[in-house]
């Protein structure tokens, strides 16, 4: 399912697209790919399989006590918006969730409002 960070952002941005996520485009985060809503990232490539996506704080601690083996944070992100996805293990169903969540997260009130879940 993954392999490499360009194979694992193909399926980010497909997962966004098919989503119908607007105002997304492709960018940089600490130099890997990301995916950005108007400008503010919002997913990024932490290394290949991993993913970063934003997210609140108290959703963070519910989805990572619920699912370990998708959802996980190391010391670095602690108290931070933001927890790391196993990508190899996650299927794209949860995946796509985690991308609309994390658009909202960072993406413009009004432009949140907007967008309707499939």
């Amino acid at each position: 399912m993954t392999g490499n960070q360009e194979t694992d952002f193909e399926r980010v941005t497909r997962l966004a697209t098919a989503a119908g996520l607007p105002e997304v485009g492709p960018g940089t985060s600490y130099g890997t790919p990301a995916l950005q809503v108007r400008g503010k990232m919002f997913v990024r490539i932490k290394e290949a399989g991993i993913l970063v996506v934003m997210c609140a704080l108290e959703e963070k601690a519910m989805l990572i006590e619920l699912a370990p083996e998708f959802y996980f944070e190391t010391d670095h992100y602690k108290g931070w918006p933001a927890m790391l996805v196993r990508l190899d293990v996650i299927g794209d169903r949860d995946l796509t969730q985690r991308l609309i969540a994390a658009w909202r997260q960072k993406a413009p009130k009004r432009l949140a409002a907007s967008f309707s879940t499939p």
